[in-house]
């Protein structure tokens, strides 16, 4: 396990340095110095590195992010008082576009290898940051390679049809939710309200014209997530978040200089991100050709090859 005397990108009270954060995260072969066009449907051939003066930071975006999530996930538990469950959609071309975001997926876990400061974290914190980030860091990937994707409605057994063909009924005449939740992680597709979701962001971005170098700074404020219990080094990941908040700012003022509400635009952004669950991103890009296969898993797998 490593520890972080040796890293060069460590500062005091999160200052800037130009071999600090955002340096690390980007001298290596992970992003592209040039912008491609923002018209390309599909997926884009990967970058190469991009060197960037200094890091990036990120706290006050946080808690936007989680108000966010909660008035999400509060919109998506809510069903029709009929007890209707809500309308369910899978991809309309599974195959095709599981096979793009299993290449973001690896790409994405090869940016993260190539972060300096993520490898000298100890193995703990890098596989709690992994296992969290995992998810939004490939939504953000498919976005900056522009990987669009069709769906469709599926058709799902009502309530009523359920607790008659379960024969699980409570005494109060309704079906245990315990059961109700096992058949509905079983039933095909996702809630269309988080497809909805991870559309509105792929939209945000692309309206946006994100560039290569603020797609690597919202990367780096993504991975570092101080806020997740477990961690050793808390106020470190949580300076390399600031950094990458900083760093992102300075980068909208200096090219954007006209564009006064950009950086806005871009935590907005950043907190539909957030929202995203997990699960959903599981089981809509990885379900229907891999299966019921445990996520963490497979990262473990690709990032550690254990």
């Amino acid at each position: 396990m490593t520890t972080l005397e040796g890293c060069h990108c460590r500062g005091d009270g999160g200052q800037n340095n130009n071999n600090s954060i955002l340096y690390n995260i980007l001298k290596n072969d992970s992003l592209a110095t040039t912008e491609e066009p923002t018209s390309q449907p599909q997926h884009r051939k990967q970058h190469q590195a991009v060197k960037v003066p200094s890091c990036a930071s990120l706290s006050s975006s946080c808690s936007s992010a989680s108000s966010s999530s909660s008035r999400l996930e509060l919109r998506q538990q809510q069903a029709c008082s009929c007890g209707s469950s809500p309308r369910r959609g899978s991809l309309r071309s599974p195959q095709v576009t599981c096979k793009a975001a299993s290449a973001v997926l690896v790409k994405t876990l090869r940016f993260v290898k190539n972060v300096q400061c993520f490898r000298e974290l100890p193995e703990d914190d890098q596989l709690l940051l992994v296992r969290n980030g995992w998810a939004p860091l490939l939504v953000l990937g498919l976005a900056q390679d522009r990987v669009d994707f069709e769906t469709m409605e599926t058709a799902e057994p009502s309530m009523l049809q359920r607790i008659l063909t379960s024969g699980c009924v409570s005494q109060g005449g309704l079906m245990d939710r315990e059961v109700e939740r096992e058949q509905s992680a079983g039933t095909p597709g996702v809630s269309l309200a988080d497809i909805q979701g991870i559309k509105a962001f792929l939209k945000k971005c692309w309206g946006l014209d994100i560039s290569t170098k603020e797609y690597a700074y919202l990367k780096g404020a993504v991975l570092f997530n101080s806020d997740l219990p477990g961690l050793c080094y808390v106020n470190y990941i949580q300076s390399l978040r600031r950094e990458a908040h900083q760093a992102l700012n300075e980068h909208v003022k200096l090219i954007h200089r006209d564009d006064t509400t950009r950086f806005a635009k871009l935590l907005i952004a950043l907190a539909m991100l957030m929202a995203i669950s997990p699960p959903v991103v599981a089981q809509l890009f990885f379900k229907p050709i891999i299966g019921a296969v445990n996520m963490e898993e497979v990262l473990l797998e690709m990032f550690y090859g254990k």
